[in-house]
């Protein structure tokens, strides 16, 4: 199985610029909790994630609405709480690949590039989806 094939193609993503009020609201309307960060001219420079955001607010996972009434969410922007030059991935790589990049370097995504083009993303959540339909597949009349 390759990234391509289980990736979320085409994802949302934010600006340097945005800030990140504006982020997390995004996140929360599209239902995820990563997203690239590309320049004005489309090139990527950094990933953000819904608990880079809350960390750069002082904010607690336990408290994850609080950024809506935090001032300086507005007032933030995704560059001062984004990682920058991210580790990517290709999407004709096998999957597994993905899994022990994200496993050694303690992160949940990867940005998926064919060349300097943005594609895709693949998240822990994916690959674990992925492992859950192959294995319903090796198990069709399994109730596990």
């Amino acid at each position: 199985m390759n990234v391509h094939e289980i990736m979320t193609e085409n994802p949302a993503f934010v600006q340097p610029t945005t800030t990140l009020y504006d982020t997390l609201n995004k996140m929360e309307a599209v239902g995820c909790h990563h997203m690239p960060v590309l320049s004005n001219s489309g090139h990527l420079v950094g990933i953000v994630s819904a608990s880079d955001c809350l960390m750069s607010l002082g904010e607690t996972y336990t408290k994850q609405e609080g950024w809506k009434h935090n001032p300086q969410a507005k007032l933030q922007v995704v560059r001062d709480a984004m990682t920058t030059a991210p580790i990517i991935i290709e999407p004709n790589a096998p999957a597994i690949n993905a899994a022990r990049l994200m496993l050694e370097n303690y992160i949940g995504c990867l940005p998926v590039m064919r060349g300097e083009t943005l594609v895709g993303i693949i998240t822990k959540s994916d690959i674990l989806m992925a492992f859950i339909v192959a294995e319903r597949r090796a198990k069709p009349f399994s109730n596990e």
